[in-house]
């Protein structure tokens, strides 16, 4: 099963994919800092190939898919959050994501979607995010794609918008606990 998307894909903080960059900006190498190592744990039978691009917009991402799944049976499409950050609109989001969703369909691959996590340094976003995870739900039931949960299941209960202190490493990406979270939680095979 391949995993595309950003930093959260990635690992980020305590882990990238790519061993030369790792050493590049001094991260750690810490396999638990990836939702699919926990997914993996939860699902024995599952392999992951993660394909995770720090601060990349769904544009950058549609751009490595091709080499990213193939081989692959299955693949789980992660992104949206530096698009936002960067000021594009949720319909510029939904339109890469939908692009992707619609390419990896073509090559008969069992296509899963992550929604967008809360984004702790500007509650303010919450609103936007909000509305891009309803296109997300939406566009996930028009084209009978499993949506994963990733934003609910990291949400604060008590601060909208936020994840729990726990679950963060730094308001923006999860802490190992919250990876732990993602690939328990919210992370379900595609059928």
């Amino acid at each position: 099963m391949a995993a595309i998307g950003d930093s959260i894909t990635a690992g980020y903080p305590g882990y990238d994919p790519h061993p030369r960059l790792r050493r590049q900006i001094g991260l750690g190498n810490d396999p638990e800092s990836q939702w699919e190592f926990w997914a993996q744990r939860e699902h024995p039978d599952l392999e992951f190939r993660n394909c995770g691009g720090r601060g990349e917009r769904t544009d950058e991402i549609a751009t490595r898919l091709e080499e990213c799944v193939m081989g692959a049976d299955a693949v789980v499409i992660q992104g949206g959050i530096n698009d936002l950050v960067e000021g594009f609109p949720p319909e510029a989001v939904l339109a890469n994501l939908r692009g992707m969703v619609r390419a990896t369909k073509e090559e008969d691959l069992e296509v899963a979607v992550a929604d967008v996590l809360p984004f702790g340094p500007a509650p303010r976003a919450d609103p936007t995010i909000d509305e891009l995870n309803r296109r997300i739900a939406a566009m996930g039931r028009s084209a009978g794609v499993t949506v994963l949960p990733f934003h609910r299941v990291l949400e604060d209960p008590d601060h909208q918008g936020r994840m729990k202190a726990e679950w963060t490493a730094d308001g923006i990406h999860p802490s190992v606990e919250g990876y732990r979270r993602l690939g328990e939680l919210a992370f379900q095979p595609p059928d």
